[in-house]
């Protein structure tokens, strides 16, 4: 199958079916992939983004709604993520063999946010929900029409969501945990797993391109208004993870004591 072809039904496909498709055996490189970025990506009915947006709940997750909101947020952004790595796939060319390991580094990514995806889907229908019973957002996707290069994409995506998500994943892991809910927590133990080598595919290839500069600010040149470090942590920052994804000291350090009163990290009470 063609990359393009690959990325396309991704992208394009309004059914969730298209969005977790099995990787081809095989892929080729077609020479001509580059194409203008779609508005949004493709959506069912049931899929819609909503210019509404559902309240993240502030704990109390052994009620079995608020367990269900919690986990459909985390299916809408993996969901989100997929879209855009397949975008990543059709919009930035891959004329020499490093940009081609760099889309391969993409396709990595996209097939274990497929993976997360399924997960956290099946486990809402467990719980007596389906995908799409609450508000979905395109918070990562808004970000999209401004990553104009491979570098640029990967500070938003990865060292941005990502490494957050290096936070939430542990941190949401741990609460699910105590409450006796390993089933949950052993889903969030998955995508940690997967998101440290996410995030060190960032590292790795921006550590490449940024030249003379440390990542530390080659990171900052890249991120597009109004990102700034704030939303690449939650509030309990874990340094080790970080350390697991190749993050210098000085990036692990600066990120840690990055303060812009970001509300995310400003909250005073994570209840379980």
């Amino acid at each position: 199958m063609l990359l393009s072809e690959y990325a396309k039904q991704i992208l394009y496909g309004e059914k969730f079916s298209d969005k977790i498709q099995d990787l081809p055996e095989k892929i080729d490189f077609d020479e001509s992939c580059v194409l203008a970025l779609p508005k949004t990506p493709g959506r069912d009915h049931k899929l819609q983004i909503s210019p509404e947006n559902i309240k993240f709940p502030k704990g109390h997750f052994h009620e079995l709604e608020k367990k269900a909101i919690a986990l459909h947020s985390f299916a809408n952004h993996e969901l989100l993520a997929i879209e855009m790595m397949a975008c990543a796939l059709l919009i930035y060319p891959h004329h020499t063999p490093e940009l081609k390991k760099f889309k391969q580094g993409v396709i990595s990514s996209l097939v274990d946010e497929q993976k997360h995806l399924k997960l956290y889907v099946e486990r809402l229908n467990e719980l007596g929900y389906e995908f799409g019973d609450f508000k979905l957002n395109d918070f990562f996707w808004k970000y999209m029409p401004k990553l104009k290069t491979p570098a640029s994409y990967l500070s938003v995506m990865a060292l941005t969501f990502e490494a957050a998500n290096l936070d939430f994943a542990f941190f949401y892991q741990n609460v699910f945990l105590e409450l006796g809910d390993k089933k949950t927590a052993d889903i969030l133990a998955t995508v940690l797993k997967d998101e440290i080598s996410h995030v060190g595919f960032g590292v790795h290839f921006l550590n490449k391109w940024k030249e003379d500069k440390s990542l530390w600010n080659y990171y900052n040149e890249l991120l597009p208004y109004p990102l700034t470090p704030a939303r690449a942590k939650g509030k309990n920052f874990i340094e080790h993870v970080r350390k697991k994804a190749k993050m210098d000291e000085d990036f692990i350090q600066k990120i840690k004591h990055f303060d812009d009163n970001f509300a995310i990290t400003k909250r005073k009470e994570w209840k379980k």
